[in-house]
């Protein structure tokens, strides 16, 4: 019985009577419970054959559990005139009964089955001629993004540059204006020094301005590459 075991799985016995004679047929097995078998007895005419269906029942799989599961197929001549199967198995004698011995085994499919399975039910693809031109624009389309992310990426480079140059000549200016304003504490408000450090933290502000927007224009091409 091949798995999974989770719905009905069905194997087909073929019984075939090789003799001159009608013979009767029985199946039994170990788990009636867990097997359904269709037809579960009958006659067989001369040279003839009969399919008998196994419905194994849904379970729980354990592949570290082995099966103990067994079928046994009993015939008999069938009596001239016979109207009744059962007492034809009651009267039966021992040494007229013949019998055959199946042992049930269970497999699981492989995982390359599986693959051929999945494969195998997948749609095959359909060429269409007429539409090969299509998928090209979405690779021109493609290969101009690509163009456009390195531009903007080596202005954002560039502009990091230019933040990292501007950050340095703000420190310097403002180690200057601290300078500058210890000399302007050992001096009059109304010194030149005093001038010169107002002069010079005037001109700091639009460094720090640019610095700021620089910032924010390299924040914001950041997000939109990423």
């Amino acid at each position: 019985f091949p798995g999974p075991f989770t719905d009905v799985v069905t194997t087909n016995l073929k019984l075939r009577n090789p003799s001159d004679r009608k013979v009767c047929f029985k199946v039994k097995t170990t788990a009636p419970r867990r097997y359904c078998v269709r037809p579960n007895s009958g006659i067989i005419d001369p040279g003839s054959s009969v399919i008998v269906s196994v419905m194994l029942q849904p379970f729980d799989y354990d592949p570290n559990e082995k099966s103990k599961h067994k079928f046994m197929v009993q015939t008999t001549y069938a009596p001239p005139n016979i109207t009744d199967m059962e007492a034809v198995w009651k009267e039966a004698k021992p040494d007229e009964l013949m019998d055959s011995k199946l042992r049930c085994v269970f497999e699981m499919p492989n995982e390359n089955d599986k693959l051929n399975d999945i494969d195998a039910s997948k749609p095959a693809p359909v060429l269409n001629t007429s539409k090969q031109d299509g998928p090209m624009p979405k690779s021109h389309s493609v290969s101009l993004n690509d163009t456009e992310t390195r531009k903007l990426m080596e202005e954002c480079k560039r502009l990091q540059a230019e933040i990292m140059k501007l950050t340095d000549e703000n420190r310097h200016l403002r180690d200057e204006g601290l300078r500058l304003r210890k000399v302007a504490h050992s001096d009059k408000s109304g010194s030149p020094t005093a001038l010169a450090i107002r002069d010079n933290g005037s001109n700091s502000l639009p460094s720090l301005l640019v610095v700021i927007a620089a910032i924010f224009i390299g924040f914001f091409l950041g997000k939109f590459i990423l």
